[in-house]
């Protein structure tokens, strides 16, 4: 794979810095946390890391409310250490993508200060306002993601502004074309410093309906999504005007064309969407983004059936479009927990990383999956999350998968020598990483092992997917490239299974670090939580 390429395929870790490590005591991660610990990430065998927000912001979204594009806030050090830490990237031969934050800002942000003072500034159209009804009610019914409605009123313009997010997230006028071009002059600022690639916050929210159509509503028994439960107002709508509008196809199609003049960087963008599928396939059409990865691995639905229907769906979808997938992130339960329980034996969490990383396209994988980690149970007293705090207690939040990493089993977790901004569970520290270095059988060492595995194994990087339609428990399926075909299949279950598949012969690799099932005239017998890759003649 040539360097300009390699994004295909890759295993992209993602690093949220204030819960990686405190270098300052100050009891919340910072940049030079992440310089310290890059051989840490460079020999788990991945490709890239994406670093969530670090720019400077109020935090009230913890970093997803930017105040300025171009300054690191001093919470997480400096615009030097950044330069230091894609310095020792670069020589451990990672890749460094930054997040982007495009649609909205903090209210902090001077171009919202300036433009909420009134009518007729430079920057009075710079973000979405509108005139209240008759009745002095909001432009429409459009509702935030955080809860509430997505109108807040501005008495110095006397009119409201657009949030989907926080009411301190104000929606930028992407209609504006000086919006554009000032958003993309933020994006070269880091181009220029030598990122390798963005992450894209959200992009499909930059544009709004520029008539305010109200959005439709939304039968109860539809009422799911990710990150929200059925009892959030923003789950009561179809959100068909609010977000994903034709028109940020073409400015799509400019952020492709400023990233073509620094090759070998690409776009990773994030989609939630009425059919994030769809969009997926239609956002990385060519002259668009490089990857798209949606929530759709992200949910409760954990099942063999559930996993091929969505890869199937997207790969129908997919032109010359590349998928990325994921199975945990920052704004959602871990995939532990989430589809193991509580008590998940640490043989699904090294089973579901291999599965992950055995899907056709690039993988997201959080800080922690390595490890194996579950969700953290954080008391009320102790949460941070806005999103937590207003739903309590049908729906806790974010905070229990923001926890700070484990790195030792000391009371710290030898992530602060202060306060950690989060506190972390003993079941965490029970699995941290000094304790899995030492241990053979640890989900860490089966991490390591399979992504050394899979780098010799370029079927699984760039091959095509074709799924088997399998009986419950068993995933399975086919990955071709340059003549070479690769039998993957998964025992989803802490029970043996077996399966018939139309396939006659095959011969199992091994090498990758997992219980390995067998392979006789197509039936496939798998132990507990157990794989078998086999080469087919």
């Amino acid at each position: 794979m040539s360097d300009t390429q390699w994004w295909r395929g890759a295993v992209i870790y993602q690093v949220y810095p204030r819960s990686f490590l405190d270098t300052d005591g100050d009891g919340v991660g910072d940049l030079p946390g992440i310089v310290d610990r890059l051989d840490y990430i460079a020999d788990l065998g991945v490709d890239a890391i994406w670093i969530s927000p670090f720019f400077k912001s109020p935090m009230a979204d913890f970093g997803y409310d930017i105040a300025d594009y171009r300054a690191v806030d001093p919470l997480f050090g400096t615009l030097e250490d950044f330069d230091r830490l894609l310095h020792k990237a670069h020589a451990l031969g990672l890749k460094v993508m930054i997040d982007q934050v495009l649609s909205h800002t903090s209210s902090e942000h001077a171009w919202f200060r300036e433009s909420r003072q009134s009518r007729d500034n430079p920057k009075a159209d710079w973000y979405v306002w509108a005139d209240a009804r008759e009745d002095g009610t909001p432009p429409n019914n459009w509702m935030s993601l955080f809860g509430g409605v997505a109108w807040t009123w501005e008495p110095r313009r006397g009119q409201y502004y657009l949030h989907n997010f926080l009411s301190s997230q104000p929606d930028l006028n992407f209609h504006n074309p000086e919006v554009q071009a000032s958003t993309l002059e933020n994006v070269k600022f880091w181009l220029d410093r030598g990122v390798d690639g963005l992450r894209l916050d959200a992009i499909n929210f930059c544009f709004h309906d520029a008539q305010l159509r109200d959005n439709p509503p939304k039968p109860l028994e539809k009422r799911v999504g990710r990150g929200f439960s059925p009892d959030n107002p923003y789950a009561f709508q179809y959100h068909y005007y609010n977000n994903t509008q034709p028109e940020n196809l073409p400015f799509l199609e400019q952020l492709r064309s400023l990233l073509d003049r620094y090759p070998g960087t690409a776009a990773l963008g994030e989609i939630s969407s009425e059919d994030s599928l769809a969009i997926t396939a239609e956002y990385t059409r060519e002259g668009r983004l490089h990857m798209g990865y949606s929530f759709e691995l992200l949910t409760d639905d954990f099942s063999a059936h559930y996993i091929r229907d969505t890869v199937s769906r997207l790969e129908a979808g997919l032109d010359q479009g590349w998928p990325c997938w994921a199975l945990s992130n920052h704004d959602v339960r871990r995939v532990a927990s989430r589809w193991g329980g509580q008590d998940a034996p640490p043989a699904l969490a090294k089973l579901l990383n291999a599965m992950l990383c055995s899907l056709r396209g690039s993988v997201c994988v959080y800080q922690g999956e390595e490890l194996g980690l579950p969700e953290a149970e954080v008391p009320f007293e102790a949460l941070r999350d806005p999103y937590g705090i207003a739903f309590w207690p049908n729906f806790k939040g974010r905070d229990g998968c923001r926890t700070p990493m484990p790195w030792t089993h000391d009371a710290d977790g030898g992530f602060s020598h202060g306060q950690s901004w989060l506190p972390i569970p003993e079941s965490h520290r029970m699995r941290s990483i000094a304790a899995q270095e030492r241990d053979p059988e640890s989900v860490l060492q089966a991490f390591q092992t399979f992504l050394r595995w899979r780098r010799a194994q370029p079927v699984l990087r760039n091959g095509a997917i074709q799924m088997f339609e399998t009986p419950e428990p068993v995933l399975a399926f086919q990955r071709e490239h340059e003549g070479e075909r690769v039998l993957a299949a998964f025992n989803l279950s802490g029970a043996e299974a077996e399966v018939s598949l139309p396939l006659q012969d095959a011969a199992p690799l091994e090498g990758h670090g997992l219980p390995s099932g067998t392979f006789e005239s197509g039936a496939v017998r798998l132990p507990a939580h157990g794989v078998l890759f086999a080469r087919l003649r």
